[in-house]
């Protein structure tokens, strides 16, 4: 029996899973902040935790790994690259490989070892990768770099728009009253007092209140929504375009909480499938509903000469979720 070992670091959380050669997931180990950018010893200790939680777990050693696939945020560059490559090798696993976590959403949400993913959550990040395995990343380094949305630029955009509505300059919008409760304050000239005194970071959760105020018909709010659609599918458009895809039949999986869970009513989705669709008809937009760190598991698979179907996907996920890993 093979076994093969999948990981997922963000920036919050680290899971390690690993599965036999028939997709039975044996052990699971989890961990916290796994992006260097954020904390380079602090990801190092969590990527250990995870991987030695999952060990332990299976009751195997590092030698009994057939293979492992990292799935790390912050693995944009070399400069990166050259920081984990190391950080990997000191796990003391066989065979390992490492790609930024963008890639194994996408190989997580598709039957097909090809296709786009657009990542919506804190931030925002598009990759691809063409049938005859070229790839192509568009954006992921952040607003100054081309990128727009994402839970850090919504709620910004939330900010602006209140403080624009209040001196006239947008329309009113149900996002007033709602931005001054959850932050604590009467209204909204409090507010901008008291920022204008004492600079602060928004937090990323109030891109949230966005999606409830569209939904109830709220012009400010969808008008917000749509741009993140728009700059969404404004970005996998040029990924299918740097790829040569625009005749193909492909996925593109939408992964990231704004889309996996936010969008409920479908704004940003409309938006994107808007713009694709002029470039890629025969494209087809799908939400994963995985784990992201079933890709990595895939992807191990993969490298090892395995061929993973829908049937592979089903049952790795199945085994993985909701018993074992928690959101």
């Amino acid at each position: 029996m093979r076994y093969f070992l999948g990981v997922d670091a963000g920036g919050s959380k680290t899971y390690a899973v690993i599965a036999d050669e028939q997709g039975g997931v044996i052990g699971v180990g989890q961990g916290g902040n796994g992006n260097h950018q954020k904390n380079r010893e602090q990801a190092e200790a969590n990527l250990h935790r995870a991987v030695t939680e999952a060990l332990k777990a299976s009751g195997l050693t590092q030698e009994q790994i057939e293979f492992a696939w990292f799935g790390l945020a912050g693995a944009d560059r070399e400069s990166d690259f050259r920081i984990l490559r190391p950080m990997i090798r000191r796990l003391g696993l066989p065979r390992t490989d490492i790609s930024c976590d963008t890639w194994i959403a996408l190989r997580a949400g598709t039957e097909k070892s090809y296709g786009v993913v657009l990542i919506c959550g804190s931030g925002v990040n598009c990759a691809g990768k063409n049938p005859q395995g070229e790839t192509y990343q568009c954006g992921g380094f952040g607003y100054r770099f081309g990128d727009f949305g994402g839970g850090y630029d919504l709620s910004a955009e939330v900010f602006r728009s209140v403080m624009r509505a209040d001196d006239g300059r947008e329309k009113p919008t149900v996002l007033s009253e709602r931005l001054t409760s959850l932050l604590g304050y009467s209204h909204v000239s409090e507010l901008r007092e008291d920022y204008l005194d004492d600079f602060r970071d928004l937090p990323p959760h109030i891109a949230e209140l966005l999606f409830q105020a569209a939904e109830e018909g709220d012009e400010v709010a969808a008008g917000l929504l749509i741009k993140q659609g728009d700059e969404l599918g404004l970005a996998a458009s040029a990924t299918i375009r740097q790829l040569g895809m625009e005749t193909g039949t492909f996925d593109i999986v939408l992964a990231g909480s704004l889309l996996t869970k936010g969008d409920r009513s479908g704004i940003i989705r409309e938006a994107i499938e808007r713009i694709v669709k002029r470039m890629a008809p025969n494209c087809t937009l799908r939400v994963l509903t995985r784990e992201p760190v079933i890709g990595s598991v895939v992807l191990a698979m993969e490298n090892s000469g395995m061929q993973v179907n829908r049937e592979m996907l089903d049952r790795l996920s199945l085994a993985a979720m909701p018993q074992t890993i928690k959101c």
